[in-house]
């Protein structure tokens, strides 16, 4: 039996973060009901696709929390919920209604905000790329974007997920709070001390870049450890190499990567000690390291209103 089986989860959040926690929540057996608006969950219309792929297998009530019926099927929900995520600017949910008290005293409540509450950012505007902006990680990129929503996913989703699970192994009855910038920052802390190897992660070594191949395709290599290094320089034929993978740029080894197709490199290198692979599209990568659970379409606006309405005699 999944280990959250027979929880329920409330969402009231919208976008990525809290999407993402309720998935990670719903993959490990608990029920999630998203509480959405009249005019429904901005993804729906914004990014349908990522709507599908975030909220598939959930269910959907409609709620205007400014109604007195809509609140009323709101609170009604949040006193049977094991679990509530809210992802309003600090102090919004107890305005309308939904906040931390609204919920049953045995649920965990879970803020998932933007830079956490008492501080001089309380109620500063911000998405993804404003928090990781803040948090210092984007200082060795910018101005280049980064490829996918780390402060949302990994310092909000994740981070809502950890915690709520730890709140339920103490058994529940907890209040927390998700600063999307606060952990992002913890993401990048251990450098704040300094870095014995200058842009190690940015392109700063030859043993760790990205490298062009000579089908135009890309090759990551990772080969840190001396024995990957000395492997890979071997199979390139650039045996010249061994011992130099501490330097900035080694145009030999660009020279003799840029000579082959990917496909050939990847087949010289399977099954070698080399930590040196492809950049792979997302098709690709999904064909090979897809989870396999996926579940569909997301459930239609307010599909489950119905139901749970006569669930709560309401």
């Amino acid at each position: 039996m999944p280990p959250l089986a027979g929880l329920l989860v409330v969402d009231l959040t919208r976008y990525l973060p809290g999407a993402y926690a309720g998935r990670e929540l719903l993959r490990l057996g608990a029920r999630v009901v998203r509480i959405e608006a009249p005019e429904g969950e901005p993804l729906r219309t914004t990014a349908p696709e990522w709507d599908d792929a975030l909220n598939a297998g959930k269910e959907s009530v409609v709620c205007d929390l400014k109604s007195e019926g809509g609140l009323e099927l709101a609170r009604a929900l949040l006193a049977r919920a094991d679990v509530v995520l809210e992802g309003f600017r600090p102090g919004v949910a107890a305005r309308l209604g939904v906040g931390p008290d609204d919920a049953r005293a045995e649920a965990v409540y879970c803020s998932i905000t933007g830079f956490g509450v008492d501080g001089r950012h309380e109620q500063r505007a911000g998405h993804d790329l404003t928090y990781l902006g803040w948090a210092g990680a984007l200082a060795d990129t910018a101005p280049a974007l980064p490829p996918l929503q780390i402060a949302d996913l990994a310092a909000g989703g994740l981070g809502a997920v950890t915690e709520i699970l730890a709140a339920l192994l103490e058994g529940g009855g907890a209040r927390i709070t998700i600063s999307m910038t606060h952990r992002s920052h913890d993401l990048v802390a251990h450098r704040v001390g300094g870095e014995t190897v200058p842009k190690l992660l940015t392109g700063g070594v030859a043993c760790y870049r990205i490298y062009p191949t000579g089908d135009g395709r890309l090759l990551t290599v990772s080969a840190l450890e001396p024995k990957f290094w000395q492997r890979l320089c071997e199979l390139a034929d650039v045996p010249e190499l061994v011992g130099r993978q501490w330097e900035p740029r080694l145009p030999e080894l660009e020279r003799a990567l840029a000579a082959r197709p990917l496909d050939e490199w990847l087949a010289l290198f399977d099954g070698e000690d080399v930590s040196a692979g492809p950049v792979a599209t997302l098709d690709e990568a999904a064909r090979e390291f897809s989870s396999g659970d996926e579940l569909g379409a997301a459930p239609r606006l307010g599909e489950h209103t119905d139901a749970w309405r006569a669930e709560l005699g309401l």
